[in-house]
């Protein structure tokens, strides 16, 4: 499943050549996932209501070209179906021309928000992103 939402640059998130910071970009990274799920119909909310956590357990980005202040960028989110306690989301960041920005690996663990440890994805999640 792929899910594309678009933020645009905030001139706080920009260094003094109009450039977003490198630290900007797992903000966007989120924002795609978030939106990735509420789209899907299991907005990061519903799990947290239901005891569930999903902190990053690992972070990889590969940055391309500067996105700059003012302008929209792309966030292109594929999400993988939950294998086990992971969970793999996939973002592609592209500029308003369709220039590739930056492409970001991000491997969540669902955690169970009582014990801290990690647990199984729910199977109505499974399910949705299975679909």
């Amino acid at each position: 499943m792929t899910h594309t939402t678009e933020i645009r640059v905030r001139y706080g998130e920009t260094d003094q050549m109009g450039i977003a910071y490198y630290g900007a970009y797992p903000l966007y990274l989120e924002v795609g996932r978030v939106e990735a799920m509420r789209a899907v119909g299991m907005p990061y909310a519903a799990l947290e209501a239901r005891g569930i956590m999903l902190p990053v357990r690992k972070l990889e980005i590969e940055y391309f070209k500067p996105a700059l202040y003012d302008s929209l960028v792309r966030i292109e989110t594929t999400v993988t179906p939950p294998a086990g306690s992971r969970l793999v989301f996939q973002h592609r960041l592209f500029n308003e021309a369709g220039a590739s920005l930056a492409e970001a690996r991000v491997e969540l663990v669902f955690v169970d928000a009582q014990s801290r440890r990690p647990m199984r994805a729910p199977e109505d999640f499974v399910r949705l992103f299975s679909e």
